[in-house]
Parts: C-alpha cells; sequence; structure tokens
C-alpha cells in the first residue's frame, strides 16, 4: 500500500466508524429568518447596532487587521485601552488578549505547568482545559462534577509543590455554576492556585455583569481568570485576567500568544463599546434574566425534563442520540435552530438539545419555541 493509500484508508476509517455511531457532524448556514435558540449571544450585543458601528470606526481607523503578534508590531493602543479595562472590570492587575478561547486556556496551561505539575480538573472542564492539560505535560486528575469532597481526597494525596486546580465557571453543556467559594477554600487549604474559565459567566453574572468571579474574589483567591469576548459581549476573542507577575509569564512563555497575529484592532473596539453597554446598562440582564424564568416557567409546565440551571444555558435532557437529532430537524422545519448535544461531547446517554436564551428573544418568540418542543412531544405520541 503506498503512502497516499494508507493515509486515505486512515481518513476513511475513521468517518466509517463516526458514520456508524451516528454521530457525524455538519455545518449548515444559519438562514436569516431562521430562530436562533443555539448561540452564545446573550445579551444580544452581536446585533447592537452601536457595537458594529465602534467595530466599522475601528477598521477606519485602525485597518482590516493587526498584521503582526502583539510582540511584534500587532499591538495598538486600543489593545492597552481593552487590556485595562478588563483589568478593571474583573478586579484584576492586568489583563492579556487572546484571539480565542481555546488559544487562552491552551496557552496558560502551556507556560505555567510542566511534568512536575499536578493538575485537578472538574469532570465536565471544557475541551480546551482538557486539552491545555494534556499538552503541558502535567500530571492531570479530574474530580467529580462539583464535587468538593473527592477535589479534596484527590489533593491530599499529592506531593507536589504546584497544584493547580480547574473549574469552569458556568458549565457550557449545563448551565451548572460552579461553587467559586468552596473551590477558594479547598484549593487554598491545599496551597493549590485556582483557575476559573469563566466564559459564560462574564457579562450575564455577578455585579455590573463580572461574572461568577468578577471582583467579589481577589487574585489571592482566583488568582487565574478566563473570559471570553465572543459569548456575552458579542464580539471575540478572549483575555486572561490577574496579577501582574501572572500576566508578564504569559507574555513571556505562552505561544499561542506569541506566535499568533494580534486580535484585529476593529475587534477590541467593538468591545470597548460592548463592556462599556454591560456596565452601563443592566437592563440587558434583566430582560435575559425574565427570559431565563418564563421559559423555564413554561417548559417544566409542558413536562420537560430540563436540567437545573439558572443560566441562559438550558439543557433538554432527551438521553438518545436519535431521539435528539429527530427532535432537532423537527425544529429546523419550523425554522427553529437549537444545538443537539451528543457524545463525545457530553456522556453517553446525556444526548440533549442545548437551549440558550437570550436577551434579543420577546416571549413570542419563546412561545414559538415551546409550542415546536410541545409538537416534538406530541409526535412521540403518536
Amino acid at each position: 500500500m503506498s503512502v497516499l493509500d494508507a493515509w486515505q484508508q486512515r481518513l476513511d476509517d475513521a468517518r466509517t466508524d463516526r458514520l456508524r455511531q451516528h454521530r457525524w457532524r455538519t455545518r449548515q448556514a444559519l438562514a436569516r429568518d431562521t430562530l436562533d435558540f443555539a448561540g452564545n449571544d446573550y445579551l444580544g450585543l452581536a446585533h447592537d447596532p452601536r457595537v458594529s458601528e465602534a467595530q466599522a470606526e475601528g477598521a477606519r481607523r485602525f485597518g482590516a487587521g493587526a498584521g503582526a503578534s502583539h510582540l511584534v508590531s500587532g499591538h495598538l493602543d486600543v489593545h492597552d485601552a481593552l487590556e485595562e479595562a478588563l483589568a478593571s472590570w474583573t478586579g484584576r492587575q492586568r489583563a492579556l488578549l487572546f484571539s480565542t478561547g481555546y488559544m487562552a486556556n491552551i496557552g496558560v496551561l502551556q507556560a505555567l505547568a510542566d511534568s512536575h505539575t499536578a493538575i485537578f480538573q472538574d469532570r465536565l472542564n471544557h475541551a480546551s482545559l482538557l486539552d491545555g492539560a494534556t499538552l503541558s505535560g502535567a500530571r492531570s486528575r479530574r474530580y467529580h462534577h462539583r464535587n468538593m469532597n473527592d477535589l479534596e481526597n484527590l489533593l491530599k494525596r499529592s506531593d507536589s509543590v504546584h497544584k493547580l486546580v480547574i473549574s469552569d465557571g458556568v458549565f457550557s453543556m449545563d448551565g451548572h455554576i460552579a461553587d467559586i467559594g468552596a473551590l477558594v477554600t479547598v484549593s487554598q487549604r491545599h496551597n493549590a492556585w485556582l483557575m476559573i474559565d469563566d466564559a459564560h459567566g462574564v457579562g450575564i453574572l455577578g455585579d455590573a455583569g463580572g461574572g461568577c468571579v468578577g471582583s467579589a474574589w481577589r487574585s489571592d483567591d482566583v488568582p487565574i481568570l478566563v473570559g471570553t469576548l465572543g459569548k456575552a459581549l458579542g464580539t471575540a476573542g478572549a483575555f486572561v485576567a490577574g496579577d501582574a507577575a501572572l500576566i508578564d509569564h504569559l507574555t513571556q512563555f505562552s505561544r499561542s500568544y506569541i506566535y499568533t497575529t494580534a486580535q484585529p484592532p476593529a475587534i477590541a473596539n467593538a468591545t470597548l463599546k460592548a463592556l462599556e453597554i454591560v456596565q452601563k446598562e443592566p437592563e440587558h440582564r434583566a430582560h435575559l434574566n425574565a427570559n431565563i424564568a418564563y421559559f423555564r416557567h413554561e417548559a417544566l409546565h409542558l413536562g420537560l425534563s430540563l436540567s437545573d440551571s439558572s443560566t441562559p444555558i438550558q439543557p433538554l435532557i432527551l438521553a438518545d442520540e436519535s431521539r435528539t437529532l429527530r427532535w432537532a430537524a423537527q425544529l429546523r422545519e419550523q425554522g427553529i435552530h437549537v444545538g443537539a448535544i451528543r457524545p463525545p461531547t457530553v456522556p453517553k446517554g446525556e444526548a440533549r438539545l442545548r437551549i440558550t436564551l437570550s436577551a434579543r428573544h420577546q416571549h413570542e418568540d419563546i412561545d414559538r419555541l415551546l409550542a415546536a418542543l410541545h409538537y416534538c412531544q406530541q409526535q412521540e405520541s403518536l
């Protein structure tokens, strides 16, 4: 067998195996008239004309792209301004911009951890955290979801000098919120640093939308805070916030920061406007929370099996993968897009529709979703 044939066989085998499991993923361009209950634009800022205009104005002033990495010539005044605003918002000394949340998490762990580091992760942490730990070469253990007793037992057995506890702030597939206070207590008891990835919390939780950590917990409590800009803030990219020593270290040693083109300055300019709106206009969060309460009340009245979540992430657990795909298809036929989440993204037997709510949704939008879900229920009883 030639080298070309061997590689083609490998690709064919992988495709066949994924198709056999009915887990082949496909992309579909979202039609403009589709009602979106799958995205992460929690406050509707991706469509706010003020944010769009700030991005356009940034492109006119600075150009379409940065043109180089931050450490070469791609770092501009607008990046400095955004990092300073993010640091102030989160109550940290400094913040550092990354091009994506995935790159931020990989960059932090690669820069901080090595084979002599012990990492302890919640079992339901985001893939980027799990991948970052693997790439770092650290010794990694996973504790039961939000189970502080299990985490404590693992920490007790570790003799590593450098221990790092990592948790999502809001778990992206379940909507659960981490118990930051308990994580701080357990981590400090065992001389471990704590890293929180608050990608789905910043902008929607806490005072002024600072997230589940925000300014309530200091850098001494949560030394490493990660947030994304492409969810509640409606733009793109991510940041790491912490003390100056941490940010200096990441600037020097984080490969996913050093070896990539800087965030487009127009995006940074748009994010500054979005951050201003988040802090000055709490009515967006109020409307989002009202939508969450309304959806949960009506969905539970229909007997839909929602998980216990008070966040915009409202998983409808359907268990069976084919059933989940069938419901998603029926919703799509009615012009409604909802994410169909299956293994390996979630554990086997926990396939779900991941319904996400936004401040852009009106009650009539939610009523339309509920009617479509009720239709799916009725089709199963025929």
